[in-house]
């Protein structure tokens, strides 16, 4: 992701609709897990992170930008500068990873997925959010550096092949899909941005249903995944 986008993101996340909803469904993904070491993968402004430090986990972030790591660690968060396919870890160090949105943005997504599995204990998890569906490109994918979006099968192909096994795998932002898709055939850069505050609020609505709704199983904008190292 480019520098600029990166402070955009630290600048709204607190407040804008989606980022609101990412940080619950990440808390509530953790909830059931003993809190021990963790790592975020591309924490950009560090919401995540805070969410893992706020149930208890030792956490730190990983980035791999400049603007990033300055972003989170002006955030006082404990800040690594590294390559999510090369990460500075000792093997099995680590219970929990969490890579919201990133292997969308590594050319090699494999070599991503093996050091997670290497730095992960027997039995700790990785959770994973990425784009979905290939036929939602659009120049929004071109301007945040997207190399692909994700089906069911790709997302959990790319774990398994890997040595690990897939908890679960569901979409997200399937009620907005038609909303996204509409606007992303009309916009020709990043759809990141500050929206009004009954849009923000109008939008969070929406998004928050869906923890009531059985739609898990339709076509999303997004994939979230959970797995474990065996």
């Amino acid at each position: 992701m480019k520098g600029h986008e990166v402070r955009m993101l630290a600048e709204v996340e607190d407040r804008h609709w989606w980022y609101a909803e990412r940080r619950h469904i990440l808390e509530t993904m953790v909830k059931d897990l003993p809190a021990g070491v963790a790592c975020d993968i591309g924490a950009a402004g560090g919401g995540n992170t805070r969410v893992l430090l706020k149930r208890g986990w030792r956490a730190a972030a990983l980035e791999y930008g400049e603007e990033g790591a300055e972003v989170g660690a002006a955030r006082g968060l404990t800040v690594v500068r590294a390559d999510a396919t090369a990460l500075p870890l000792a093997d099995e160090s680590l219970d929990l990873v969490v890579a919201l949105d990133v292997l969308e943005h590594i050319p090699d997504d494999d070599a991503a997925a093996a050091e997670i599995r290497r730095a992960l204990r027997p039995g700790g998890s990785v959770i994973i959010a990425v784009p979905a569906d290939p036929k939602l490109w659009s120049a929004h994918d071109e301007a945040v550096d997207h190399v692909r979006r994700y089906t069911r099968d790709t997302l959990t192909s790319v774990l398994e092949r890997n040595g690990l096994v897939v908890d679960t795998c569901w979409s997200w932002m399937v009620l907005l899909r038609p909303v996204v898709w509409l606007r992303r055939k009309s916009t020709s850069g990043s759809d990141l941005d500050r929206p009004h505050p009954l849009v923000n609020s109008a939008l969070g609505t929406v998004v928050k249903a869906e923890r009531h709704l059985p739609v898990r199983s339709l076509p999303g904008v997004s994939l979230w995944l959970r797995a474990h190292r065996p």
